[in-house]
């Protein structure tokens, strides 16, 4: 399997195991979003907490140059470590949402 290949399928992966979860209050729904046609892959909350809409994204990646670009990670821990553990390489991993955003490092 191809690297491309095989970072799609991380990726989704991640996502999915997060869209199993469930909020501990309120009525939301996660649902995990894949384009595999432009290699756009997020995780999307919508519903209602406490009378008021809950709806955005948790995570948005993007596969583009043979890099794993986390253009917005909303969960508690994060999910660069995840995708480290899984098998992509830091050094293709880029935290879009941080200034001048370059390669991973985790240190």
């Amino acid at each position: 399997m191809d690297t491309i290949k095989t970072y799609r399928e991380i990726v989704k992966q991640v996502i999915s195991d997060y869209a199993k979860l469930r909020p501990s209050h309120g009525n939301i729904r996660l649902d995990a979003i894949f384009d595999e046609m432009r290699d756009r892959y997020a995780l999307m909350q919508v519903g209602w907490d406490r009378r008021k809409r809950v709806r955005g994204n948790l995570i948005y990646v993007i596969i583009e140059n043979g890099k794993v670009i986390i253009e917005y990670d909303g969960m508690e821990c994060g999910i660069t470590q995840e995708l480290i553990n899984k098998g992509i390489l830091e050094r293709d991993i880029v935290l879009a949402f941080l200034p001048d955003s370059q390669p991973v490092s985790i240190a």
